[in-house]
């Protein structure tokens, strides 16, 4: 669930305007820079705070509406979802009952074919929506696929899910739930200095349990030749995502840079850096067009997770028995209980989702973690896979209106 897309193109976008211009561009060298320079101060330099405003919590309008299932919602929006896609859609037709939709229209065919990491995806959404209607007083009853499972390779306008609210005193509140405003994925340099206390790897593992059987693995400083390994697949996969023209487009396709973009979707992968939102006015952004292998902006991008992988003191995997809908639903449900519990921990983490993707070219990488991780001879499935460390806190990701979310 992670992008495959990162802050690092100031670098080489201003390298690529020199390079345009000294070709023979229409705009001179001084007028360029002077715009460039111009462009800066102009430029957003963070987060719209219209795009982040779900995570403060509820406002006023839905505390104060009769339909609690809004203020259930507020929360579960705030779930993780790959490429940040926010593809859950919610019927609130049936009074007391939620029914969950997939946006068809927001998926990602390229490296996501199979639509595993999207049910995922649809996962952590319901266990949020579960925490916060425990919190309520309310259980939450869920059927999964109510007319029916989506095959193994497509998805189909059928519901995902039908949850039934039902007032319930001895509904348990869950310690996990105080952790939701503050979860974020961090995408920076952790502290290689800094070891992950088995207490804390053992917090993470047992979040997961209560969901359904899966095993959850670590690997810390102590494993110096184990973290080389998970180094050294991480950056081939992104390496090949990187390079693979459909499917380095189909993060460019939910590319939102600068503040305007970000206001006006709310969704997707964010660019805030004053320098690229510099280059995309003056025209010198092209996302029209895969970037070439050996361009300066792939290049500084795989230095740029190198480093990031270099800094991470250790990786937790989530491997499944199966890989059905149902079994990829609850896979979903564990991870965000388990990124919520390291959360509490003070713990960072982003997903390595690049090498678990379903796609021709990452077949390699898909065999090599599998391998790393005990579930290749088995046939079980590794259905997530997360650098994880001490960071500083980071913005959290873009959020669609609540209002965007529900189907009356």
């Amino acid at each position: 669930m992670t992008s495959s897309y990162t802050q690092s193109t100031d670098i080489p976008l201003q390298r690529r305007q020199f390079i345009r211009i000294l070709g023979g561009g229409a705009v001179s060298t001084i007028a360029a820079a002077t715009a460039a320079t111009a462009g800066l101060s102009a430029c957003s330099q963070g987060m719209p705070s219209e795009a982040i405003e779900a995570w403060r919590g509820p406002d006023a309008t839905v505390v104060n509406n009769p339909d609690v299932r809004h203020w259930l919602l507020s929360y579960a929006i705030l779930a993780p979802h790959s490429h940040n896609l926010q593809s859950w859609v919610a019927d609130l037709a049936t009074p007391n009952q939620i029914t969950l939709y997939c946006d068809l229209k927001r998926l990602l065919p390229q490296t996501d074919p199979l639509s595993r990491q999207i049910m995922m995806s649809h996962g952590t959404f319901l266990e949020l929506l579960d925490m916060a209607a425990r919190e309520r007083g309310l259980r939450a009853e869920t059927t999964l696929f109510p007319q029916g499972v989506f095959g193994p390779t497509t998805l189909d306008a059928r519901p995902v899910a039908t949850v039934r609210l039902t007032p319930d005193a001895t509904v348990q509140k869950d310690a996990l739930f105080a952790h939701i405003l503050q979860r974020h994925t961090n995408r920076s340099a952790y502290d290689i200095g800094r070891a992950i206390p088995a207490t804390a790897w053992s917090a993470l593992a047992a979040a997961a349990q209560p969901v359904a059987p899966m095993r959850v693995g670590y690997v810390g400083l102590d494993n110096a030749v184990a973290l080389a390994e998970h180094r050294r697949i991480a950056r081939e996969a992104w390496r090949i995502e990187l390079t693979v023209p459909r499917t380095i487009m189909e993060s460019f396709d939910v590319l939102r840079v600068g503040a305007s973009e970000i206001a006006a979707h709310r969704d997707g992968l964010s660019l805030t850096s004053p320098m690229v939102v510099a280059m995309e006015r003056l025209g010198l952004f092209d996302r029209t067009r895969a970037p070439a292998p050996d361009d300066y902006a792939t290049t500084s991008q795989i230095k740029d997770f190198d480093a990031k992988l270099a800094s991470t003191p250790g990786f937790l995997w989530m491997v499944t028995p199966g890989n059905d809908r149902a079994t990829q639903i609850n896979a979903g449900r564990a991870y965000v209980r388990l990124q919520l519990a390291a959360t509490g921990q003070g713990l960072a983490m982003q997903p390595l989702s690049q090498a678990l993707q379903e796609y021709a070219e990452q077949k390699q990488p898909y065999a090599d973690i599998h391998a790393l991780v005990g579930a290749k001879t088995t046939g079980d499935t590794v259905q997530m896979w997360a650098r994880v460390g001490y960071a500083p806190m980071v913005e959290p990701a873009p959020r669609r209106r609540l209002k965007d979310f529900i189907r009356a």
